[in-house]
């Protein structure tokens, strides 16, 4: 496969923090703020934005290593804002600076990898369906 990525892609995406978000809804703790793994899955949606436009046909990326730290509590109703860069391209490996802010304070911050793959196979060898 070509590489079509180039670093330097941005893209955000918001998330006003309900109850659903919380840690204690979601089991990764009993306090009712927004839950660490809420924040990795924004953080990831942030990094597939980031490149959506720029994929291949019959292509996808998957995520496969992750480093979070998750540096604040986000009470309900506030509002979070995760961006993400795409800082290298190696092959198919694609590496993501990611930030989550509310209002001026950081939330969370790390890094993303994700892979390059071919969707089909990909799905085959998960032994689903498309």
């Amino acid at each position: 496969m070509q590489e079509p990525f180039s670093p330097g892609s941005t893209a955000r995406v918001e998330l006003i923090v309900t109850d659903a978000d919380t840690a204690q809804a979601i089991g990764s703790g009993d306090v009712p703020v927004l839950g660490t793994p809420r924040i990795l899955a924004l953080a990831e949606a942030a990094t597939v934005a980031a490149i959506a436009r720029q994929l291949p046909d019959g292509t996808t990326t998957v995520g496969v290593r992750i480093e979070l730290d998750h540096r604040a509590a986000t009470p309900v109703g506030r509002t979070v804002v995760a961006r993400a860069r795409l800082t290298e391209v190696d092959g198919r490996r694609l590496l993501f600076a990611i930030s989550v802010t509310e209002g001026g304070s950081t939330v969370a911050e790390g890094r993303v990898e994700r892979l390059l793959v071919d969707r089909q196979r990909f799905i085959e060898r998960a032994g689903g369906s498309s």
